[in-house]
């Protein structure tokens, strides 16, 4: 849409990611191509005023690279920036919003030089609550509940995607770390069977999480809000979309386990949006520090160093909390969004099923809870052998990143320690099935008898003579021994297959 557009706007703010190596992020692709194609005009955006928000990363080597190249690009066509682009860097202790901050502060002046108010507008205060987005509307009490069957299988429409994931039946979920490993990892499977889904090695599957029921549970609490309450959605303005992932009529136990990411650090945009319903004298202080410039490292410490969640901090401003109205809901806290695990079996040993390689995201701050990973922590619960409940998740399918080449006569050399090894495994298992031996994996872990994943399915294939394995024990011996140890006393072998055999390098972990 936006590039049919382009020609024709007046005014353009671009925000953008980077993603991988300086790539475009998937959503910004199409337009990429559209800007970069030869037969553009040098003057096709002349009337164009514009400017480019870089959100990246200085610790990657191409740091905002997209950023800059867009801005270069849009100049090249003829188009006028209002201001040098901006380079948001994650690692700055204030983040993206130490650049940010100035940045939009100098740009809305540029704006309203170029493009003033017209007589009777004026700029609303920063003091000033806007409506919000959406309102939410109660349904009698003796409403039926719509939540019953929301995870039952459907017949799927088209191929499943984020708006309409297939919900798979989980098969099995099992530790492939021994007990007294200090790390638990999984190996999960699902079923896909009808779902129309297809994948190659390398491909990615999506996976959207859910909070955990003692989580909504206290979150009801603290906002007082009875989980079973049913409401239909209405936004405030007319022609506004409604989300497209919850269901009408919705109840509020429904919203905050599969929607609300009352797990995520909340942002600077939070407390922000907190200090106006405060009633509190002393909450309302601190929530406008922390949504101030000045009060950005305060914030740091408070929420980003111990990775304090967004019901944490609601606990911690009880007064303010309380007294959120549930029409704000929706812009106080994001989404839950899907993560994505690389798919570690192929379809061709394994028809109709998808297997992941899962470590469980458990760590220690200076909180006493300790903090864990929302998706691998839910998916870790799941026992599909327990009594006599289905046990379903939604997913789909998204092209990974990775691709293993056509010829079968090129070798690949595979690199990965840990649970990157998981898209290897799917590769392995495509090659094999497709009688291809030129197969040559580095794997490291920390110890044979503790985390070598798939140590039986490796060695099979090696005494088959489909696959070339190469172990590094970190922890094994006295002196640690990683994946580019093995590399560096096997480097006749590597170069031999990368000279000659015109062999390919993966590198996942």
């Amino acid at each position: 849409c936006l590039q049919a557009n382009l020609i024709s706007e007046l005014l353009v703010v671009f925000v953008c990611a980077t993603t991988g190596q300086g790539d475009p992020p998937d959503n910004m692709k199409i337009f990429w191509r559209f800007l970069f194609r030869k037969n553009l005009p040098p003057g096709s955006l002349c009337q164009l005023d514009y400017a480019v928000l870089g959100l990246g990363d200085s610790s990657y080597p191409k740091f905002n690279f997209v950023a800059k190249k867009l801005h270069k690009r849009v100049l090249q066509l003829g188009g006028n920036p209002l201001l040098p682009v901006a380079l948001g860097d994650d690692q700055h202790d204030l983040g993206p919003d130490a650049v940010v901050d100035p940045w939009l502060l100098a740009l809305w002046d540029k704006i309203l030089a170029l493009y003033p108010l017209s007589p009777g507008h004026e700029i609303i205060s920063p003091d000033v609550r806007l409506p919000p987005k959406y309102t939410l509307h109660y349904l009698a009490e003796d409403s039926q509940h719509p939540d019953d069957g929301l995870l039952q299988p459907t017949a799927p429409r088209a191929v499943p995607s984020e708006l309409h994931p297939f919900t798979a039946r989980m098969v099995f979920n099992q530790r492939v770390t021994a007990e007294s490993h200090f790390q638990d990892v999984r190996l999960i499977e699902f079923d896909v069977t009808g779902s129309g889904i297809t994948f190659s090695a390398g491909d990615v599957v999506m996976i959207q999480p859910q909070n955990r029921p003692e989580d909504v549970q206290q979150f009801c609490q603290l906002l007082r809000l009875d989980p079973d309450r049913c409401f239909v959605l209405k936004p405030t303005e007319p022609g506004t979309s409604l989300p497209a992932l919850l269901p009408q009529p919705c109840t509020i136990r429904h919203l905050v386990t599969h929607y609300l990411d009352i797990s995520c650090v909340p942002r600077r945009s939070f407390f922000e949006l907190l200090s106006y319903f405060s009633t509190n004298e002393l909450e309302r202080e601190k929530l406008q520090e922390f949504s101030s410039a000045q009060g950005q490292e305060e914030l740091y410490s408070y929420c980003n160093r111990p990775r304090r969640t967004t019901l944490e901090a609601l606990w911690d401003f009880p007064h303010t909390t309380c007294a959120i109205p549930p029409d704000y809901l929706l812009e106080l806290i994001p989404r839950i969004r899907p993560r994505a695990f690389s798919i570690a079996s192929s379809m061709l040993a394994h028809p109709d099923r998808i297997q992941i390689l899962v470590a469980v995201v458990w760590y220690k701050t200076r909180l006493s809870k300790p903090r864990r990973g929302l998706c691998s922590t839910w998916l870790a619960s799941l026992n599909p052998e327990q009594g006599n409940a289905v046990v379903r998740v939604p997913l789909w399918v998204k092209k990974g990143g990775m691709k293993f080449p056509a010829d079968p006569d090129t070798p690949v050399i595979m690199i990965g320690p840990g649970t990157g090894v998981a898209p290897f495994r799917a590769a392995i298992q495509e090659r094999v099935a497709q009688g291809r031996r030129g197969n040559c994996l580095f794997f490291g872990c920390r110890q044979k008898s503790k985390d070598f994943y798939c140590q039986a399915e490796w060695e099979e294939l090696v005494t088959k003579g489909f696959l070339t394995l190469f172990t590094a024990f970190s922890r094994d011996q006295e002196e640690k021994v990683y994946v580019q140890h093995r590399i560096q006393e096997n480097r006749r072998l590597v170069w031999e297959l990368l000279s000659r055999g015109n062999a390919h390098v993966y590198l996942a972990g």
